[in-house]
């Protein structure tokens, strides 16, 4: 790829998908690309950004920035995230929504689907904690085609081994060949959707939990602070926020706080009453599952 192709990329893909490709990542454009030029009848890199530069078909811009933008995901992953959810997030809004009965989860950048699936078996896991709740999982991804592996649930041998504990292999999957897939009933759990995070998002409506993990570090500071901005917008002041590990709202943006000895979780801003409450509710949670 010549340095004039790279950074006609880097541009298109800023454009498209917010994603802020540093100059020394070209061996992983080019790593990922060629595929997609051979897929579409080129055999390098350069004709590939030719046929870009001249008004591509739409799907072909399509299938270049969803390669550039698809990251690795596994069951679990980082594994702090999936503590809070069960024994910080959960028990609050239980408590919190114990009149109306219905929780809302957004997982902003699903992948191929292992996040949400996680919050699901731990969901089945909360047994009567949370009988009666209608809890709601949106799952979105700028990929419409890792959410089309998500939805069929099926995982191979590789990517069970990474994260998900055995127990709950056995559990929730069934084998179909050299593959794992989810039980149907978990499957239905979540609907998944293909969004643009750059794009206005708001009638996805309000939601009490937003994982959004490991995708603000792909965007520039004024991209971050615009998208955490418009998150908050649409969390109830008792909402969660979930970051990576390599995140954090700090120097982008006041709508949100961190939740204090919780890493990696953060609260509107107007919802200081997270904290005083938060012990309280894994205490009674906890009564309810014993």
């Amino acid at each position: 790829m010549t340095p004039q192709g790279f950074d006609y990329l880097r541009k298109l893909l800023r454009e498209r998908s917010g994603l802020v490709l540093a100059a020394e990542k070209q061996y992983l454009a080019e790593s990922r690309l060629l595929p997609v030029a051979r897929r579409n009848g080129m055999n390098t890199i350069d004709e590939l950004i030719d046929r870009l530069k001249n008004k591509a078909p739409v799907p072909l811009t399509t299938q270049v920035v969803e390669a550039m933008t698809t990251n690795e995901t596994f069951f679990f992953r980082d594994k702090l995230p999936f503590d809070h959810f069960r024994d910080t997030i959960m028990p609050a809004l239980v408590a919190a929504r114990a009149r109306d009965k219905r929780i809302r989860i957004w997982c902003t950048a699903a992948s191929t689907g292992q996040e949400p699936y996680s919050l699901v078996m731990l969901l089945k896991g909360m047994g009567a904690a949370i009988s009666g709740y209608r809890i709601d999982i949106l799952a979105t991804d700028l990929s419409s085609e890792v959410l089309e592996k998500a939805k069929a649930g099926i995982y191979t041998q590789f990517e069970v081994q990474r994260g998900l504990p055995v127990q709950l292999l056995v559990k929730y999957f069934d084998q179909v060949g050299e593959t794992w897939q989810l039980a149907p009933e978990l499957r239905s759990m979540v609907q998944f959707r293909p969004i643009n995070l750059l794009n206005d998002f708001s009638a996805l409506g309000t939601f009490d939990v937003v994982f959004c993990r490991n995708v603000l570090i792909y965007f520039d500071q004024d991209t971050k602070t615009a998208m955490l901005d418009r998150i908050a917008r649409q969390m109830p002041d008792d909402g969660y926020l979930v970051l990576g590990a390599a995140e954090t709202v700090i120097g982008l943006t006041d709508a949100f706080k961190p939740l204090a000895d919780r890493p990696g979780l953060y609260v509107p801003t107007a919802g200081s009453k997270h904290a005083s409450h938060a012990a309280d509710n894994v205490i009674r949670l906890a009564a309810v599952k014993a």
